[in-house]
This record gives C-alpha cells, sequence and structure tokens, in this order.
C-alpha cells in the first residue's frame, strides 16, 4: 500500500494507511499511517462493533491533519482486550502464500474471473 500511497500523493491525492503491521507499514513507508495494535485482518476494528470501528477510522483520518513529516506513523491508542494474551495465540492466518498466479477464496471466484478474463494458462 505504500507505494500506492505514494503515488497518490505525488498526484495531488492525501492518503493514510491504516495499518495492524508496524514492521511492514515502516518498511514499505508510506507518506502517513496509522497503526492498530490489534490482530491481523481487524485493522479497522472489532466485528459487529460500529462505533468502534468508527472511532478507528475517524481517529486515522485525522493523521492527514495531524502528520507534517512524511513517513510517520500515528499510533492509536486502542487495546483489542485488557491483557495481551492475544498476542501468544497461534498464528490464525490461513491465507496461501503470495504467488504471479491468481488466487482464490471461493470457488465462485475463479468461475467468475475466467468467466471475465478466460481460463488461466
Amino acid at each position: 500500500m505504500g507505494l500506492i500511497a505514494r503515488h497518490a500523493e505525488a498526484n495531488g491525492i492525501s492518503t493514510v494507511c491504516l495499518s495492524s503491521a508496524l514492521d511492514i507499514t515502516q518498511s514499505v513507508n508510506p507518506p502517513r499511517a496509522a497503526f492498530l495494535d490489534f490482530p491481523l485482518g481487524h485493522t479497522s476494528g472489532k466485528a459487529n462493533e460500529p462505533a468502534l470501528q468508527d472511532s478507528i477510522v475517524r481517529d486515522a483520518l485525522q493523521a492527514l491533519e495531524e502528520i507534517e513529516k512524511p513517513g510517520t506513523v500515528k499510533v492509536l491508542a486502542y487495546r483489542w482486550s485488557d491483557d495481551e494474551s492475544w498476542k501468544n495465540l497461534p498464528d490464525s492466518d490461513s491465507r496461501l502464500p503470495r504467488t504471479a498466479e491468481p488466487q482464490f477464496q471461493m470457488e465462485e471466484d475463479r468461475i467468475l474471473y475466467e468467466k471475465l478474463w478466460g481460463a488461466r494458462k
């Protein structure tokens, strides 16, 4: 996302990246970012908690006004739970490793892709 954000910024569009992977965010160095110390996949908050999600997104968007130095990461002060035991749970990221070939979450996605773009070679 950092590359896309830098391209958008170069074309006059302000950006802020919302992340829950601080080390990755720092390595791609987007123009400005907001970090949320939540599990991967929950970057904008917990499921079925729209008030929390709204608050997180609003705080992240404030970084557009607050951050003056490119590459700055604003750490959002939200907590996933009362303690940090969630960080000790086995990694629940079941995504496949990235490859050059298209990957699909569901068979319906593959069918639609092939209908629109032709069969995979």
